[in-house]
């Protein structure tokens, strides 16, 4: 099922729970709550829900809270005046204020401080900021959606998040399941992965073969959505048929398989690991950002994984 622009995988039933929830909230003005695993698509679905509502002609802008400190997060989110700090040389205009009535989606809102969660919750509240260093007040119009792998309920009993400002973000939730629990989704997924990619590696008519689907499908995937894709670009790499075949795929994802049907077979995780990167190092002819890109890590990770395992040019 699609909106104009986004598309969202839902053969699985507890995948099209998901849809029909998404549906409900879309043209809604409450807050949205994505729950999930790191990799489910969380971001993909406040998009959907973002497209399918009546808020789709108007900006949609995001905040990974994650990846910023504390104070540029703030910056973000409510913008400054001239002479807020320092380096503030002009005003800027926060986010809550460029989307005007579209949506913010607050990435990882379970690293947010409890500084600034405070600060959060007084504008859900009150529906009004200021700008760092400004007296103005003004009013947020925009929709909030926010994301996170961080089970809540937990982080507010360990005391690092404030109790009524989940309440607040808890009203309309969302929990994206697995894609171990969803299986039935996995086929058709690989399928839209490999349209999307296959014409960027040269292989715009290749097909998987019935082998390869059963056994993506046998695969438990930690990595969710995000590792399946990473899994498909992969075996475009390797490739040389017009058929994608299982020993095109990292070799984790094999002999995911190949535990379930022998377990004398069973090989250690740091085995798989260094076999999938030696290839993945062959096959993009030891171009590290690329390389990193087709196994889901970052380059810094990849160059101390290929010195820690000796995989040297």
């Amino acid at each position: 099922m699609t909106s104009a622009k986004i598309q969202w995988i839902a053969v699985d039933p507890a995948s099209r729970r998901v849809l029909e929830l998404a549906e409900k909230v879309a043209d809604a003005s409450t807050t949205v709550l994505l729950t999930g695993e790191s990799g489910t698509g969380k971001d993909q679905l406040a998009r959907w829900i973002h497209e399918r509502g009546a808020r789709h002609d108007a900006p949609l802008l995001k905040i990974d809270c994650a990846s910023l400190p504390s104070e540029l997060v703030e910056s973000e989110l409510f913008g400054h005046e001239r002479g807020a700090f320092t380096g503030a040389v002009a005003r800027k205009p926060g986010r809550l204020e460029m989307a005007q009535t579209g949506t913010i989606v607050l990435d990882e809102i379970a690293a947010l401080s409890m500084g600034m969660q405070a600060k959060l919750l007084r504008v859900l509240e009150e529906r009004k900021f200021e700008r760092l260093g400004g007296n103005e007040t003004l009013d947020m119009n925009a929709r909030l959606m926010a994301l996170t792998n961080t089970d809540l309920s937990k982080a507010v009993a360990a005391g690092r998040f404030r109790e009524d400002l989940f309440f607040r973000l808890n009203v309309l939730p969302i929990t994206v399941p697995p894609l171990r629990e969803r299986q039935a989704d996995i086929p058709e997924l690989a399928r839209y992965f490999l349209a999307r990619l296959g014409p960027v590696h040269g292989h715009a008519d290749i097909t998987f073969d019935d082998q390869t689907l059963k056994s993506l499908e046998s695969y438990g995937w930690p990595g969710n959505v995000r590792e399946l894709k990473n899994a498909v670009e992969h075996a475009l790499v390797f490739s040389k048929e017009t058929q994608l075949e299982p020993a095109d795929f990292p070799e984790i994802v094999r002999a995911g398989k190949a535990a379930r049907g022998d377990a004398g077979r069973l090989r250690s995780l740091e085995d798989i690991e260094r076999e999938a990167i030696r290839e993945t190092l062959e096959a993009t002819h030891y171009k590290i950002g690329k390389a990193a890109e087709i196994l889901g890590i970052s380059r810094k990770t990849l160059l101390e994984k290929r010195k820690k395992y000796g995989l040297l040019e």
